[in-house]
């Protein structure tokens, strides 16, 4: 059995659909290239250690039996819940597997402050590891009929629901199957959109956004209304994805655009992306909008060859830092 394997997941950048999605309405996401990564190693102590620098978390330690227990740092919660997890799911119980520790190490290439999905990331990250480094004991190498990729999912999302309480789980399930996602809430729909390339520009609004907050925000509002936005948002995802896979990015920029008016309906967006928005817009873009819970972290321009370095420009000169990705990125995979 082996003894430590490294794992890498993508970020993610939500195309259209944030904020409906957890109500139940579908959304369009796409993977990153900037990845995390995740040294995981069985050890023969009964001791959790974690090591994420990028998350001030450094040299951590737990009894193994103590796992979700306790004072955890913001930092370790999402590795130690889904190592607890994975162990308490039943087809890893049945087979009773290593008495010892696990110790983690993750590296991430984007900054978590950029909203990219870096707990998410990190959460399949580690799922993934565990269950290569026990297929040789694990039912799916055993000729059941186990999908595994659909074993992560459900894992890496019981664990975020179990820190967050809310989600849609269209972060993990990008991080898991990569590529360019339709998503419905909870993983009812996930399916692949075959498309090579997409002319994104990302901004980063260089505020930090909290997606729980803005979550319970939008909650104190009039439901009723924000019932009708969330319909809207969900017509306008419908729409977009027969633009995306024809490469319509006419149609698809003015799709982004009227989405971003319902999320400024919603609240969920602020001054410095509306005018990194208005400036993609203004400088030829077919459209742009925030991407993600809003209140701040990164706003998307989808903009035709000849104008990418006019959009970029008029971002920079709203405030905004440029980020280069590339996106439609593979999903979770070991190194």
């Amino acid at each position: 059995m082996k003894k430590s394997i490294t794992v890498s997941a993508p970020g993610k950048l939500m195309l259209l659909g944030e904020h409906a999605v957890v109500y139940g309405r579908p959304c369009i996401v796409t993977a990153v290239n900037q990845r995390m990564k995740a040294t995981v190693e069985l050890t023969d102590e009964p001791v959790f250690e974690l090591n994420a620098p990028d998350v001030q978390v450094l040299d951590y330690k737990k009894p193994m039996s103590e796992l979700g227990q306790g004072d955890i740092p913001k930092g370790a919660k999402f590795v130690e819940i889904a190592v607890k997890n994975f162990f308490s799911t039943p087809e890893v119980k049945k087979m009773r597997l290593h008495l010892g520790g696990v110790a983690v190490a993750t590296a991430s290439e984007f900054s978590s402050k950029f909203g990219f999905g870096s707990s998410s990331a990190s959460t399949v990250c580690v799922v993934k590891a565990l269950f290569e480094l026990f297929k040789d004991d694990l039912a799916y190498k055993q000729g059941l009929r186990v999908d595994l990729k659909k074993s992560i999912f459900e894992i890496a999302l019981k664990t975020v629901l179990d820190i967050q309480g809310k989600g849609s789980g269209f972060d993990v399930a990008v991080a898991v199957y990569g590529g360019t996602l339709y998503f419905v809430t909870g993983g009812k729909v996930i399916e692949l959109l075959h498309i090579d390339s997409l002319p994104l520009i990302v901004g980063y609004s260089g505020i930090k956004a909290d997606t729980v907050t803005l979550i319970n925000q939008v909650l104190e509002k009039d439901q009723d209304v924000v019932g009708d936005i969330y319909t809207n948002i969900g017509k306008l995802v419908e729409q977009a994805k027969p633009a995306l896979l024809s490469k319509d990015w006419s149609s698809l920029g003015k799709l982004m655009n009227e989405d971003q008016k319902l999320l400024e309906n919603l609240g969920v967006s602020i001054k410095k992306l509306d005018d990194m928005i208005l400036a993609a817009q203004n400088a030829g873009a077919y459209g742009a909008k925030l991407s993600g819970a809003g209140g701040g972290d990164c706003m998307i321009a989808l903009a035709p060859d000849d104008k990418t370095q006019a959009v970029k420009d008029g971002i920079t000169a709203a405030g905004g830092q440029v980020i280069e990705i590339e996106t439609n990125a593979e999903g979770v995979k070991a190194e």
